[in-house]
């Protein structure tokens, strides 16, 4: 079986697991299960499920939306064509054409007030219609994309672009083999190649690195217009080890750059700080003996992302570039090194304007840990079962598929027992759940990318004050709280006969807990964590009340202000938020037994960090016996012949690491010197380890 049919086949199992425990149909379940990767993919930072379909020979038909129309001035449409096949039948051309004939159709007919007119105003068709004829003047470009797990015919080679009312119109195909390529590949993204020539023209580059250095380095004065053309090209792409951008941060910065281009453009060279960036490959000429860049792959700009966005608006604005350049200095770091350094280069570049774990890649100490907790406790076992089984954290896209493709068929029954597929979780679930346990359901409702954007700095800023939080107990109370958020988003498909219009499921979902999370805070009580998590259920008078607070939650973000956004955006607004918890919900189930008091859960927490440091100590001593005394000793060397200090506690405990054999380390000694040996490291100390 081929690499593309084995990842057809999951992905076709997946999708039936989605459904039948959500359910959802197989074509919306397919949705969700590929969401994320076109999201993570940076083609567009979210897509919203709004499923509507004209009689049959009107040929009307859309799936949903994504993105901000308002901040980016492009309408994205997308479709959904789910064949649901053991062997993915190819998508021809012809079958291509009708399928994007439909989005256009249904945006054609958005724009007729009549037309919409004639809509339910609470289906999810009317909401979406509404929100493009608002907002149609501000919309220059249009974006199609067509989700299925089809392969593209090999004779279709691309779709040119067209126009739709003086507004030019692109085509984008998620098949099986890019969806493939996408979730295979290390970063979860396809390869930024960028072609200077086609960008305004290679640059005059000074070498930054000595010969025999374990990276390369260049200095480079970039045209204003050339790197607003890579910034059209690529735009949010450019930016995704920066975090900073996806928390959308503005300040004075920008008005001060738009202020040097128009009145001084031959100052932006001196006044602004330029960007630094990476990339894991470049290719260099000898143009009349003067060095040249004429490519780049995978591109990344870890600070300077408010320059480049700036220019780039300052371009599309119509302002003059031809004086301005940016100083750029680019480091190139192989695919390999790659999570590595690039973090470490974001975090150092913008020191200056700090957030903690700017990056939050996958191999921060806090998904390390979160994965090695995953592989080592059991849940306990569901009622009516003997099987214990865990909960599979995947850190690092493709991890799960990975490992289970490695076993032998034996081991791989064993594997599924241990780890039922429903029990996979990755980063962007974490965060949902969380971000909403946190009550920041409009946070959540920005999207999968932006939610563990902001996820990421709070848990970035925790981790540096107290690593220990993240025990066991915390790890056992996020799985929880992911269970509740699953339970959740099938008692709302299940309302679909009573209360529950369609559309805003994920919107709902998460208010309608974070509004129970924040009741009960508002009474010093939360829920039972650890009871729920020893019964890997969810009680029925929990559901119960979950779906109480849903129906009302979803009554709320169906009635925005009058004159206001829609309910989308809308759910998005912290006003929206604000008037939630001020709902009234009368509860008509008693909770009381599966819940614990303020000061109950502040005790189980400080425990969970008691236990922390007793594993963080052992981990810590079993570290130093795998270094050994020859990798220690090898320290003591580097430390003498560099300019890295230590201070006389730590020269001792080094010292005595050097002696593991016959005595061992303290726990805190073991911590200390793991300490300097990681300081050692970033100042490019290589061990010898034994």
């Amino acid at each position: 079986m081929s690499k593309i049919d084995e990842f057809a086949l999951t992905l076709r199992e997946d999708v039936r697991l989605l459904s039948e425990s959500n359910g959802l149909s197989m074509e919306e379940a397919f949705f969700w299960r590929v969401s994320d990767t076109i999201t993570g993919s940076g083609e567009v930072d979210v897509l919203e499920y709004f499923h509507h379909r004209g009689p049959t020979q009107s040929g009307i038909r859309v799936d949903g939306w994504g993105g901000d129309p308002k901040l980016s001035r492009q309408l994205t449409l997308f479709v959904v064509d789910h064949a649901d096949a053991i062997d993915a039948p190819t998508l021809t051309a012809t079958e291509l054409n009708n399928l994007f004939k439909r989005p256009l159709r249904f945006l054609k007919a958005a724009l007729n007030e009549d037309w919409r007119n004639r809509l339910e105003e609470t289906s999810p068709g009317f909401e979406l219609s509404e929100m493009i004829a608002a907002k149609w003047n501000k919309i220059n470009k249009i974006s199609l994309l067509l989700i299925t797990d089809k392969k593209l015919s090999n004779r279709v080679d691309g779709r040119e672009m067209t126009e739709f009312q003086e507004r030019s119109v692109s085509y984008s195909v998620w098949d099986i083999n890019r969806l493939a390529r996408i979730e295979s590949s290390a970063l979860g993204r396809e390869e930024i190649v960028v072609d200077l020539d086609q960008h305004g023209g290679a640059l005059a580059v000074l070498p930054a690195h000595m010969p025999g250095s374990p990276y390369s380095a260049y200095l480079a004065a970039v045209p204003g217009a050339v790197l607003a053309s890579i910034y059209e090209r690529w735009q949010a792409r450019l930016l995704e080890q920066n975090v900073r951008v996806f928390l959308q941060a503005r300040g004075n910065v920008n008005k001060g750059i738009r202020k040097t281009i128009e009145e001084e453009p031959t100052m932006f060279f001196a006044y602004n700080n330029g960007i630094t960036a990476t990339a894991e490959a470049v290719e260099i000429e000898d143009r009349n003996g003067v060095p040249t860049m004429t490519t780049i792959t995978n591109l990344q700009i870890v600070n300077g992302g408010q320059t480049s966005a700036s220019i780039h608006a300052a371009s599309r604005s119509g302002k003059d570039l031809s004086k301005t350049f940016v100083q750029m200095k680019l480091s190139i770091v192989d695919s390999e090194s790659a999570e590595r350094i690039v973090p470490e280069i974001s975090r150092y570049a913008n020191s200056q304007n700090r957030i903690a774990a700017a990056d939050f890649f996958s191999n921060h100490p806090f998904h390390v840990r979160m994965e090695e907790i995953s592989r080592r406790i059991f849940a306990p076992a569901k009622v009516g079962q003997f099987t214990q089984s865990r909960w599979f954290y995947e850190r690092a896209r493709g991890q799960f598929a990975d490992r289970r493709s490695k076993l032998t068929p034996a081991q791989r029954r064993k594997f599924d027992l241990e780890h039922p597929r429903s029990q996979l979780f990755t980063k962007t679930d974490l965060a949902k759940a969380e971000m909403t346990w946190r009550v920041r359901p409009e946070i959540v409702s920005l999207g999968a990318q932006k939610s563990f954007a902001h996820f990421a700095h709070q848990i970035g800023k925790e981790w540096a004050k107290n690593e220990s939080t993240f025990s066991e107990e915390w790890f056992k109370n996020a799985v929880t709280k992911l269970l509740v958020f699953r339970k959740t988003e099938r008692i709302v498909s299940d309302a679909a006969n009573s209360w529950y219009t369609g559309g805003l499921r994920a919107n709902t979902v998460c208010y309608a807990i974070a509004k129970l999370v924040h009741d009960l805070l508002q009474g010093g009580q939360s829920l039972d964590l650890q009871r729920i998590w020893s019964l890997q259920g969810i009680p029925e008078v929990l559901a119960d009340a979950l779906n109480q607070y849903a129906e009302v939650v979803h009554m709320h973000l169906l009635s925005p202000p009058m004159g206001g956004s829609n309910p989308t955006e809308w759910a998005k607004k912290k006003d929206c938020l604000s008037a939630a918890l001020g709902l009234d919900v009368d509860l008509r189930s008693d909770l009381t037994e599966i819940l614990v008091g303020v000061d109950e859960t502040r005790a189980r927490v400080a425990a969970g960090q008691r236990d922390q440091r007793t594993i963080n100590g052992i981990q810590a001593q079993v570290k130093v016996v795998e270094i050994g005394a020859a990798g220690w000793e090898s320290l003591q060397v580097w430390i003498r012949n560099s300019s890295m200090r230590i201070t006389p506690t730590e020269n001792g405990i080094i010292a005595a690491a050097t002696r593991i054999r016959h005595k061992p380390l303290s726990e805190a000694q073991a911590l200390r010197a793991l300490a300097v040996f990681d300081r050692a490291t970033k100042g490019g100390f290589v061990a010898k380890v034994q």
